[in-house]
């Protein structure tokens, strides 16, 4: 049976629709449209307690009993351990990935998240006060990326990407909404744009990323 995967068009919904597509797990797409508050129904709230996007069913959980997971990085690591790969085995191997997973949910994530809500303010000194402070911010984070990507294919594995790239990738694909506020593109770190293009380059990711979540 197939996953439902519970989201909307939004970052962090394509870092768990990349994750399935290159697992290759059967799923369906259950939008929940949160310009219309869906999130709050009280269905997905069964379910989905902080009311965040995205969420999955999976009816084949562990032992062959259904499972629900909500935030998307213990989804991405639910799924990983469910099919075991882009997780490695080995636990010093382990360690960057979660290092970087962290990274893009405590990081990567929220700041330019919240340039996306300053962009959307009235024109003046609230506005001006959000861009600039978490437009600094998402511009230094870009910095540290830019820079473990040197001479990496991917960011926290060899040979293979990890649930790290599926996650940071979701918040890259927005990097043409946050960094002009700041006067950048991604062309400015050409680490991340190398890496960026050839995730995209690989089927399942695109597939990922396209896949009609609203």
């Amino acid at each position: 049976m197939a996953i439902e995967l519970w989201t909307w068009n939004t970052p962090n919904g394509r870092k768990i629709s990349v994750a399935l597509e290159e697992m290759g797990l059967a799923y369906t797409v259950v939008p929940v449209n949160i310009s219309k508050d869906e999130q709050f129904n009280p269905e997905f709230l069964a379910f989905s307690p902080n009311n965040r996007i995205p969420a999955i069913k999976d009816p084949d959980g562990p032992g062959g009993a259904p499972i629900t997971v909500f935030e998307s990085g213990a989804i991405l690591l639910y799924l990983a351990e469910k099919t075991g790969r882009f997780l490695p085995r080995d636990l010093r191997a382990r360690v960057p990935v979660y290092e970087w997973l962290m990274w893009q949910m405590g990081g990567f994530g929220p700041m330019p998240g919240q340039v996306h809500h300053f962009m959307m303010r009235p024109d003046g000194p609230a506005k001006e006060y959000g861009l600039e402070r978490y437009g600094k911010e998402t511009l230094r984070l870009y910095g540290v990326l830019d820079k473990r990507l040197a001479g990496r294919e991917f960011v926290a594995t060899e040979g293979e990407p990890s649930i790290a790239d599926f996650a940071i990738l979701g918040w890259a694909w927005r990097a043409e909404r946050h960094l002009p506020t700041q006067g950048k593109t991604l062309a400015d770190y050409p680490n991340v744009a190398r890496w960026y293009d050839a995730m995209l380059a690989r089927p399942a990711t695109k597939r990922g990323m396209e896949v009609a979540l609203s």
